[in-house]
């Protein structure tokens, strides 16, 4: 249930219309979701939030996919559906399969009870791994990608 109601495009002012029309123009679609509606309250801090994901999810070394893969992860451990929702649909657009989006799940779950264990034996992090420990021969020697090494 929303707190503030979402402002839509006719009831919005010119600013607010100018965020909107771009963000149609960006994501080819007419839609405006709920979130950018609801932040039209306040138009300075919709123009920073556009800004910010235009910045973030713009193309570079991290494929699209992968970034929205990122926001479902945060949406997911953080028990918040609209970001799973918005970001699964975007996944989808961009090639995540049935098959994907379990492994994608199986991994969540993974790190998340791993960080459960981690934070409640209060386990101390090694020291080759601590910050400025890392070197290019202590980088080559952690584990590798397709061990089951890692936490």
């Amino acid at each position: 249930m929303n707190i503030l109601s979402p402002i839509e495009y006719e009831d919005a002012g010119p600013e607010v219309r100018a965020v909107y029309d771009e963000i149609r123009a960006v994501r080819k679609t007419a839609a405006i979701n709920n979130f950018w509606k609801t932040l039209a309250h306040d138009p300075v801090l919709l123009q920073l939030k556009w800004k910010a994901v235009r910045t973030a999810m713009a193309p570079g070394r991290l494929d699209a996919l992968t970034k929205e893969l990122v926001y479902m992860a945060v949406g997911v451990s953080h028990g918040n559906d609209y970001a799973l929702r918005t970001h699964l649909a975007a996944a989808r657009a961009k090639g995540l399969t049935d098959a994907m989006y379990a492994e994608f799940i199986a991994v969540v779950q993974l790190a998340a009870g791993n960080v459960a264990l981690i934070n409640g034996l209060g386990i101390e992090l090694d020291a080759h791994l601590k910050p400025g420990a890392l070197t290019n021969d202590t980088a080559a020697s952690t584990p590798g990608e397709n061990t089951h090494e890692h936490t």
